[in-house]
């Protein structure tokens, strides 16, 4: 059978930068930092005690205080930013049918803060098994899926994905292959992350995998950079309206862009560490361009998983000129992480949206705390340091890469009818 055309018709976010859509552009666009020293927790004697996270964040501003109680940090986060994507959608009852409107969701760990929080409560008392009721429900990374569905009606296939950092990709692809395959005509999909915690920080400082730029924090996220010491934490979640072409037209939707393709691949090689000539990288840009039918001439900015460690920038750059060739010098390359730090569970859906306001604006935005040229780095590729540059993009590629060796890419285009 014909598959169908998918377009972007709702967009949503919550990040470090904003609380709306319009912020955290803007904020992209101007290079700014969302890096601060944390607040949620004490971080006196902890390694790293900086993160990229939302600011002022009162969920009761736009949930119900009773069933804000009920949800993780990440789910309200999930909730919020969906609602600002189905409103930008113009979806209602009168213009849907609801069996047809899925919700495909990510979270790379879900409710860690709830599940630190139950713990230590449990750890703290007398051994008496008291645990709050909605213990489980606030924990699991499917509930907003599910929390999302309620809040709308919709009826469509529901479920979480989890793919490490790759996540809100995958999830992304779930819902481009569910609505070209016609199982649903509307799909809410995207990612939330929220473990800015003890556990969080407590746990990847461990692994020596967070930077440790304690005297500069704004500065810390350096990708592609000589001094790059390792990734920021960041948190929020980032929500795409993704539609068939023919249900956008028929109910009138505005247009963003168009989804092209979408692709996965494994490292097959380490738990944490990327393969060191990023062959993974390599085989899923591969595949992603593969399924979007385009050749790499095609792609005009590569937004990079690029989360400012030493192994992993080099090994994806490795990647991009391997399946690029003499074009890889012709694209603008840039990670907004060094604006939102690494979002986990969420890059891949800001990152798209990042991709898709990139195709939208003809604007790259930057890779911003770049001071010094690494030598192991190809100088002749534009990683688009320090400030945004204005370029017609008529297609981006968005990257994720997760721990587990899982990688997935997904392509943006401008829509043309």
């Amino acid at each position: 059978m014909a598959l169908k055309r998918v377009v972007v018709t709702g967009l949503g976010a919550l990040t470090p930068l904003g609380k709306t859509v319009d912020e955290y552009w803007q904020g992209l666009a101007a290079g700014v930092s969302g890096c601060d020293f944390i607040k949620q927790f004490d971080v006196t004697k902890f390694k790293t005690r900086f993160a990229c996270e939302v600011k002022d964040f009162d969920p009761t501003t736009y949930i119900d205080r009773k069933e804000a109680r009920k949800m993780d940090r990440y789910c309200q986060f999930a909730l919020i930013a969906s609602d600002e994507a189905v409103k930008d959608a113009g979806i209602s009852k009168e213009n849907v049918n609801p069996d047809r409107v899925g919700v495909i969701f990510a979270s790379g760990i879900g409710g860690l803060i709830t599940f630190q929080e139950e713990v230590i409560n449990f750890a703290s008392g007398d051994g008496t098994p008291r645990f709050n009721p909605f213990f489980i429900p606030k924990m699991i990374l499917d509930i907003a899926a599910g929390q999302i569905s309620m809040r709308h009606g919709f009826r469509g296939p529901n479920f979480a994905v989890v793919s490490a950092c790759a996540s809100s990709t995958n999830a992304i692809i779930d819902a481009f292959d569910n609505i070209r395959l016609n199982k649903a005509d509307i799909i809410i999909t995207g990612g939330s992350e929220a473990v800015i915690s003890a556990a969080g920080v407590g746990g990847f400082n461990a692994m020596k995998a967070l930077s440790e730029r304690n005297d500069d924090p704004k500065t810390a996220s350096r990708p592609f950079d000589k001094d790059r010491d390792g990734f920021v934490m960041g948190e929020g979640a980032g929500v795409l309206v993704l539609e068939s072409l023919e249900h956008a037209l028929a109910r009138g939707a505005k247009i963003y862009c168009e989804i092209a393709g979408g692709g996965a691949s494994a490292d097959a090689y380490h738990i944490t560490a990327p393969h060191p000539d990023g062959l993974g990288a390599k085989n899923v840009m591969t595949v992603t361009l593969a399924d979007a039918g385009m050749k790499p001439e095609e792609i005009d900015y590569i937004n990079v998983h690029g989360t400012s460690t030493p192994l992993g920038d080099i090994a994806e750059s490795k990647a991009i000129l391997s399946v690029f060739g003499e074009h890889a010098y012709h694209l603008n390359i840039s990670s907004t992480k060094s604006m939102t730090g690494h979002c986990l569970g969420a890059a891949g859906a800001l990152e798209a949206l990042a991709c898709i306001m990139a195709v939208t604006k003809d604007v790259i935005p930057p890779t911003i705390n770049h001071f010094t040229d690494d030598p192991e780095l190809d100088p002749k590729l534009d990683f688009t340091f320090n400030k945004a540059q204005h370029k017609t993009v008529n297609a981006a590629l968005s990257n994720t890469f997760g721990f587990g060796g899982h990688n997935a890419s997904v392509i943006i285009k401008k829509y043309k009818p």
